[in-house]
């Protein structure tokens, strides 16, 4: 039973990167050269897009954990497209959440970004996993060690304004 409670629920393919994994910017300036190569992304939705026998995500890549989750941070080699079989609810596979995807370089797609027009690489996804959210962690902020508590601030409007409240909570 103890080996079982350490099991993983992240599939195989996510967990670990193909050997010769490019990014999404190397497959981009070159996609033909890339056609049939095994490749682990991960990123936010943009965008979902239901056609009639699949469903084509259109991904901001992020770089990856060593778990295969899409860190949080503000650097995106790129963005690409990834077709999945079947339908995908918009509603859960919904924009900005985090996704990771392993499948096969398929070729590309130009398709403006606005007026900016952009090469996609475009994947066959043969294995996906939607992130759940990370739970959102409160920040408490306490007065200062000046701090008094039987301080008298109905008089004092700076004092009244900044610290109403022990401890302060922020989101």
């Amino acid at each position: 039973m103890l080996v079982a409670g350490c099991a993983s629920h992240i599939p195989d393919e996510i967990r670990q990167a193909p050997q010769n994994n490019p990014i999404v910017a190397e497959v981009r300036t070159g996609p033909d050269r890339f056609v049939g190569s095994e490749v682990r992304w991960g990123g936010v939705i943009a965008s979902v897009e239901n056609l009639q026998t699949q469903t084509r995500l259109e991904i901001v890549a992020r770089d990856l954990t060593n778990s295969g989750r899409p860190q949080n941070n503000d650097y995106s080699p790129g963005r690409f497209l990834a077709d999945v079989a079947g339908f995908l609810d918009p509603a859960v596979y919904a924009v900005d959440r985090e996704i990771t995807v392993f499948g096969v370089v398929f070729g590309s797609k130009d398709k403006p970004i606005g007026q900016y027009p952009y090469r996609y690489p475009v994947i066959s996804v043969k294995q996906h996993l939607l992130w759940e959210p990370l739970p959102k962690r409160d920040v408490y902020r306490y007065p200062s060690y000046w701090y008094d508590p039987w301080y008298d601030s109905w008089y004092d409007p700076w004092y009244r304004h900044h610290y109403r409240g022990y401890p302060y909570r922020y989101r």
